[in-house]
């Protein structure tokens, strides 16, 4: 594929995708940093942050973002892949929040796979963006069965003629940031140590679609949510979130599981919007979530069923009004 160059709406971060082979460098050359960058997290942002100033020192480099298309276990083992936290569009947003004036997105198919570590830094970095500066997680791989490191990525540097440098992961408490401590996280249902790992809430987006109407005939009317296949999903309960749709933030309460109550087998994710009443059908709705309130719970009847989802409201009404 050909290169395509592309402003986002709003003029922000500028996006490279395709065969870098074809990629026309900066004049002058740029500031990059490499990853898949999944969930942008604290960590990541310290990377970022780090390319930023020293991209200042270097004469103010443009600097930019190499990610990809996928997480590389997608195709080197597929059956091992992790779900994502962030699509590839959700990154691009957020570098454009970061403040970066570029991204290359990569395909990770066979070819990239098989590149060797020289190869991918004379295609990508050296030929395909002009590099003069490279800032990457201490723990870097890349090349060929991973075979490239920091350390070789200098040696390298020092032969297609940029600096590199390697930034230490941002430690926490409990260890350092990584996407797979947020992974854990979420999928343990603990959204709101997942929100301090990241800067900011868990979020998840999914388009509005036609469900089997439970809520409405319970009094609870809900928005079914069909999330895209790969992407993370938090542990099976009940969640106080913010719902944002068409740019207004709204308080809702968030049941994601089978519904053991009515004998599901298939696992949903459901929005109760509070004080809110139209058709949501089509639209494209974010979750943000803020707190578990529980986890999934079979009732023995419907009644016992409303009266735990008046009482879930109402936390959430308590809890969302605190955050």
């Amino acid at each position: 594929a050909r290169l395509r160059c592309e402003a986002r709406s709003g003029g922000g971060v500028k996006v490279l995708v395709g065969d870098p082979a074809v990629w026309t460098p900066q004049p002058g050359g740029v500031a990059v940093s490499v990853g898949v960058f999944d969930g942008v997290h604290l960590g990541h942002r310290q990377m970022l942050q780090a390319l930023v100033e020293d991209a200042a020192d270097l004469g103010d480099l443009p600097f930019g973002a190499i990610t990809f298309d996928r997480h590389p276990l997608a195709t080197i083992a597929p059956d091992k892949a992790p779900p994502l936290i962030t699509t590839p569009e959700e990154r691009l947003a957020l570098f454009e929040e970061a403040g970066l004036g570029f991204a290359a997105v990569l395909a990770f198919d066979e070819t990239m796979r098989s590149l060797p570590a020289e190869g991918f830094v004379e295609t990508v970095l050296a030929n395909g963006l002009g590099a003069r500066l490279v800032v990457v997680g201490e723990g870097f791989r890349f090349g060929l069965d991973a075979a490239g490191d920091v350390d070789e990525l200098r040696r390298l540097g020092d032969h297609f003629g940029f600096a590199v440098r390697g930034v230490e992961l941002l430690e926490t408490a409990t260890g350092p940031i990584s996407s797979t401590l947020i992974r854990r996280t979420v999928l343990e249902g603990d959204v709101e140590a997942a929100a301090g790992l990241m800067g900011r809430p868990f979020s998840r987006t999914g388009r509005v679609v036609a469900g089997d109407h439970r809520g409405s005939e319970i009094g609870f009317p809900t928005a079914n949510l069909e999330i895209r296949p790969g992407l993370l999903v938090p542990a099976r309960g009940v969640y106080a979130v913010v719902a944002i749709v068409d740019g207004d933030r709204l308080p809702a309460v968030v049941n994601i599981g089978i519904r053991p109550t009515f004998n599901g087998s298939r696992e949903v994710v459901e929005a109760h919007l509070l004080d809110y009443s139209g058709d949501l059908y089509g639209s494209d709705l974010t979750l943000e979530f803020v707190d578990r309130l529980r986890g999934e719970i079979r009732f023995d009847s419907i009644e016992g069923l409303v009266e735990q989802i008046g009482r879930d409201v109402e936390l959430a009404r308590k809890r969302l009004h605190q955050a």
